[in-house]
């Protein structure tokens, strides 16, 4: 390993905390650029740090393999590093040679997983979640989007539970209203749906909202660091707790994000705005008390009320 300041960095396993924790190590490659970076990540979290400056190694490992750790260990054991930051808060950092370590502790109540971040480092400017793109992650994107001067609608209207999806009506109502009425902020405006292929039936319904030749269909089709590449267009993205919301603040896309049963304080969008109906978290857990049951939570949250917020938040960044 060349340098003199390895850093070995370990990311969470969940694919969501660690986009929203990415700032931290894009502080890093700012800060120390002649550092080599070895990366521990999962299987879900590693592919988003594949295109950063400085990556050195990567090493993937499943959270529940114990004895993968006891071989990571062994493969990491003869370096002596300049600082090992450990998001995951394991015991493995502590049994490594290093000058300085940095590990995460318990989240604190009431703060923002992004600012839990970047207490790790003790940082007293919070470094905003922020994704690294190859030319080549870029080019794939891109020919699927093929920007132009049109203003970009994007929209990620899946969800790992149901409970936690916003009806696809309704982002349709609202994209109909930012993109189609005259003088509004994104008329005549392109749609990008992205997510899995599994949300097809979802884009389906929500694709109907402008002219065909007005929709851009990503779902399924890229990977999600290309999704995120691809978010780097959008004007406004608007989405719930799932995967796409943290990606579009780690690409720098003003984002709206919809939330029922999910705690907005701690994960919505950094730099954003996050939408709720009327019950609160503490509300729905009296009713799902593990937030697993087959109901739709989301209905009680109207199209009006994320139309409303859309507005303001792109009204707000257009007078910056």
């Amino acid at each position: 390993m060349t340098g003199r300041f390895p850093i070995l960095y370990i990311a969470e396993a969940e694919a969501e905390a660690a986009a929203m924790s990415s700032g931290v190590l894009a502080y890093l490659v700012e800060q120390m650029p002649n550092s080599p970076i070895t990366l521990v990540a999962s299987p879900a979290s590693a592919p988003l740090f594949a295109d950063t400056p400085g990556l050195y190694r990567t090493h993937i490992v499943d959270k529940t393999g114990r004895f993968d750790w006891l071989g990571l260990w062994n493969r990491l054991r003869h370096t002596r590093w300049g600082l090992i930051v450990d998001m995951q808060g394991t015991t493995l950092s502590g049994r490594l040679r290093r000058q300085k370590r940095a590990v995460r502790g318990a989240d604190q109540p009431g703060r923002h997983a992004v600012e839990d971040a970047a207490a790790v480092l003790q940082l007293d400017e919070v470094p905003a979640p922020h994704l690294f793109f190859s030319d080549e992650t870029k080019a794939v994107a891109d020919a699927l989007v093929r920007p132009d001067s049109r203003p970009i609608l994007a929209v990620g209207p899946g969800a790992d539970w149901m409970g936690r999806r916003w009806p696809a009506d309704r982002y349709s109502r609202v994209a109909t209203a930012l993109l189609n009425d005259e003088g509004g902020p994104l008329a005549n405006g392109r749609l990008l749906i992205v997510g899995e292929e599994a949300d097809r039936d979802l884009a389906h319904t929500i694709r109907l909202a402008v002219p065909r030749d007005r929709v851009i269909e990503a779902h399924g089709k890229l990977t999600r660091l290309q999704t995120a590449a691809a978010l780097r267009h959008a004007t406004l993205f608007i989405g719930g707790d799932v995967i796409w919301t943290p990606l579009a603040v780690a690409a720098g896309a003003p984002t709206v994000g919809v939330y029922g049963p999910s705690d907005e304080t701690r994960i919505g969008p950094w730099g954003g705005v996050s939408v709720r109906g009327p019950r609160s978290l503490e509300e729905f857990r009296a009713l799902d008390p593990k937030l697993n049951q087959a109901l739709q939570h989301m209905l009680d949250l109207p199209a009006e009320r994320v139309l409303k917020a859309a507005k303001k938040l792109l009204a707000d960044r257009a007078a910056v």
